[in-house]
C-alpha cells in the first residue's frame, strides 16, 4: 500500500470511527426519558407499598428489611441522588424509622442479607448524621471485624449485600480495619470456598456457591454461571470502587477482578440487548430476564462514567440493554417484566416473562434503578 493510499485508509477509518461514536452517541437515551422510566417503575412500587414497614408476605411473613427490600432503597437512594425528590428521602427514613434501624437479625449476625439494609441506612446517615441510623449496623459489623473467622461469604451474593457496608464503615470512620476484614472475607469466597474458589479464573465469572463448582455442569456441557449471580459480583465491586480509597492494597485486586466480569459478560450479551439467566448454557431456561441485565447495565455504565472502560466498546451494549429493558419490560402502569424469581440457578423463579409477578418484586426494580442512575449520567 503506498503512503498515499495509507493516508486515505487511515482517514477513511478515523471517519468511520468518528460516525460510529456519533450514532451512538444520537442513540443516547434522553435524561428525560431515562428519568422518566425510573420515576414511572418507582411510584408503581410506592403506591404499592405505602407502609414502609409493612411485612412481606410470600410462602410466609418477613419483616421488609430484608435484602429484597433493601436492594430496593439501594436504587431509590441513586435515584434520590439524581432526582432529588422529598419524598423518595422520607419514604426510605421511614423504612429505617418502622424497623428502628435494626436488621433482619440480631445484632450479632453474620449473615450479609441481613447486612444489606445497612447500605441505605449509612447512606441516609450521610445526609442527616443521626447517631442513630447506623448504631446497629456498626456494632454488627464491628463484631465481624474482631472475629478471626472469615468464611461467612459462601454465596456469591453476600459480595453485594455486605462489602458497600464495610466499605462506607471504613471511610466515615477513617478506620482501614473495616477494609482489611472485608477483603479477608472476600478472598476467601474467592480463592477458598468450594475447594478452590468460587471465582473461575479462565472464564472471568463466578460459581453461585459450592454446588456449581466443577464437575457440576449445564444441559449444554458448560459450567454454571448464574446471570444475577455475577450480577450481584458486579454490583458489589461498583459500589466498593465508588468510596474505598485507592490507596488500599486491595484496590487493583477489586479493579481487576470488575474488569476481567464486565469484558466476560460483554459477547454473552443477547441480541434484543438482555442476558439469559445462564450465561454459558442460553438453552437452559433461555430467555429475556431483568435483574442480571439490569445489573451488568449498571456495571458496564458506571465504568464508562468513570473512565475505567473503552466508551466506543461498552456503550452500544448499554445503550441497546437500556432499551430492551425500557421498551419491553417496563409496563405502561410500571410494573416491571421479566424479573426472575428469588433463587440461585437458572431453574428458579421460573417461568419469567413479560406478565408474571416474581415473589419479591423489590430487588428487581431496585436493580432496575441503579442501572438507570448511571445511564442517566451518561454524556453525548
Amino acid at each position: 500500500m503506498t503512503r498515499l493510499s495509507l493516508l486515505k485508509f487511515s482517514f477513511l477509518l478515523g471517519c468511520f470511527s468518528i460516525c460510529s461514536q456519533l450514532a451512538v452517541a444520537q442513540s443516547l437515551p434522553a435524561k428525560k426519558e431515562v428519568l422518566k422510566q425510573m420515576r414511572l417503575t418507582n411510584k408503581y412500587f410506592m403506591e404499592k407499598w405505602p407502609d414502609a414497614g409493612k411485612e412481606i408476605v410470600t410462602n410466609k411473613a418477613r419483616p421488609s428489611n430484608i435484602w429484597t427490600r433493601a436492594v430496593y432503597y439501594e436504587g431509590l437512594m441513586a435515584l434520590y441522588n439524581i432526582d432529588r425528590k422529598k419524598e423518595y428521602y422520607y419514604y426510605a427514613v421511614q423504612w429505617g424509622e418502622k424497623h428502628n434501624w435494626g436488621l433482619a437479625g440480631t445484632i450479632s449476625t453474620r449473615n450479609a442479607d441481613n447486612h444489606c439494609a445497612g447500605q441505605t441506612y449509612i447512606d441516609l446517615y450521610l445526609v442527616d448524621r443521626k447517631p442513630e441510623r447506623i448504631k446497629d449496623i456498626k456494632e454488627s459489623i464491628d463484631l465481624m471485624v474482631k472475629s478471626e473467622k472469615h468464611d461467612d461469604w459462601w454465596w456469591i451474593d453476600a459480595l453485594q449485600m455486605a462489602m458497600p457496608v464495610f466499605t462506607r464503615l471504613g471511610v466515615i470512620y477513617q478506620d482501614t480495619s473495616y477494609f482489611s476484614k472485608m477483603y479477608d472475607l472476600y478472598s476467601f469466597t474467592k480463592y477458598k470456598h468450594g475447594g478452590n474458589g468460587l471465582y473461575n479464573a479462565e472464564d472471568k465469572l463466578w460459581w453461585r456457591d459450592k454446588d456449581f463448582v466443577a464437575p457440576y455442569k449445564e444441559p449444554n456441557g458448560q459450567d454454571c454461571y448464574w446471570a444475577r449471580g455475577n450480577g450481584w459480583v458486579v454490583a458489589a465491586l461498583v459500589r466498593t470502587l465508588e468510596m474505598l480509597p485507592k490507596t488500599d492494597p486491595h484496590y487493583n485486586e477489586y479493579l481487576q477482578d470488575y474488569k476481567d466480569m464486565i469484558q466476560a459478560v460483554l459477547p454473552l450479551q443477547r441480541s434484543d440487548g438482555f442476558w439469559n439467566v445462564s450465561l454459558h448454557d442460553p438453552s437452559n431456561f433461555g430467555g429475556k430476564e431483568t435483574s442480571g441485565t439490569a445489573l451488568f447495565t449498571y456495571g458496564m455504565a458506571w465504568g464508562i462514567n468513570k473512565g475505567l472502560l473503552e466508551r466506543d466498546i461498552y456503550l452500544p451494549a448499554v445503550v441497546k440493554a437500556w432499551r430492551a429493558m425500557s421498551k419491553e419490560a417496563v409496563h405502561k402502569n410500571g410494573f416491571l417484566g421479566y424479573v426472575q424469581g428469588t433463587g440461585k440457578e437458572p431453574k428458579d423463579g421460573q417461568p419469567v416473562s413479560y406478565t408474571k409477578v416474581p415473589d419479591f418484586e423489590d430487588y428487581g426494580l431496585g436493580c432496575f434503578l441503579l442501572a438507570g442512575s448511571e445511564v442517566y449520567n451518561l454524556k453525548k
